[in-house]
């Protein structure tokens, strides 16, 4: 069974810093890539950034210079290093793990919330 259990969100002022994790398990987790997505309240979800099982990565532009990703694949684990936070960063956080090779396998974890708020 595929378990993606994200953890780290939380509340934090404008500016802070958040380290979100995402813990895998029942997958070949080196095998695959994996990206942080965000869906904030009545938007669609939106890739935030990736790395692929050779450590290429993506960040996407509105968050390029203040998010981090990175991966430990000793621990099966993927982090979304996140800085100088602001509001409009404020969403639902959700982890993915996507076979670069068959499209049917994604899988994704439930999510954890992280507001940006004074």
């Amino acid at each position: 069974q595929v378990q993606l259990v994200e953890s780290g969100g939380g509340l934090v002022q404008p500016g802070g810093s958040l380290r979100l994790s995402c813990a895998a398990s029942g997958i070949t987790f080196s095998a695959y890539n994996m990206g942080w997505y965000r869906q904030a309240p009545g938007k669609q979800r939106e890739l935030v950034a990736s790395i692929t099982n050779g450590y290429n990565t993506n960040i996407a532009a509105s968050v390029k210079g203040r998010f981090t990703i990175s991966r430990d694949n000793a621990k099966n684990a993927v982090y979304l290093q996140m800085n100088s936070l602001k509001p409009e960063d404020t969403a639902v956080y959700y982890c993915n793990a996507a076979h670069p090779f068959i499209t049917t396998m994604s899988f994704w974890g439930q999510g954890t919330q992280v507001t940006v708020s004074s």
